[in-house]
């Protein structure tokens, strides 16, 4: 199903379809078609978002992984990569949300990079809700 909804949100990111806005109306209706006609299984819109939102709470952790010194991603196995020992139990005592990915695969995380990544500000300025 995560394929399917991710190749869609892909191709609509290519027609210029997210605005700042979020997603223009018709992809979540297309998504939803896609992912009924693909793996036959009754979804709703809802459906997606919450699903977008998982990814996007993945997207979040990983990518700061990624930016931290000692991290990389395996584009073989889909998962990270973490230089030793050390770096991870550091990263951990700092992250509550970090042990999860101890050995998680990630499929479709080109995907996921494109699409979610521009819906986060980067850079000394950006900031959270909270």
């Amino acid at each position: 199903m995560d394929e399917a909804m991710l190749n869609l949100f892909v191709d609509h990111y290519n027609r210029g379809d997210l605005d700042q806005n979020g997603w223009k109306p018709h992809v979540y209706n297309a998504i939803v078609n896609n992912v009924r006609a693909k793996c036959n299984v009754d979804i709703t819109k809802e459906n997606v978002i919450s699903r977008c939102k998982t990814i996007d709470r993945q997207y979040v952790n990983v990518s700061k992984m990624l930016s931290t010194s000692g991290f990389g991603w395996d584009w073989i196995h889909n998962k990270l990569m973490v230089d030793s020992e050390d770096v991870w139990r550091n990263y951990v005592k700092q992250n509550k949300d970090a042990p999860c990915y101890t050995h998680k695969v990630i499929k479709f995380w080109d995907s996921i990079n494109l699409v979610f990544s521009k819906d986060h500000a980067t850079g000394s300025r950006a900031r959270t809700a909270t």
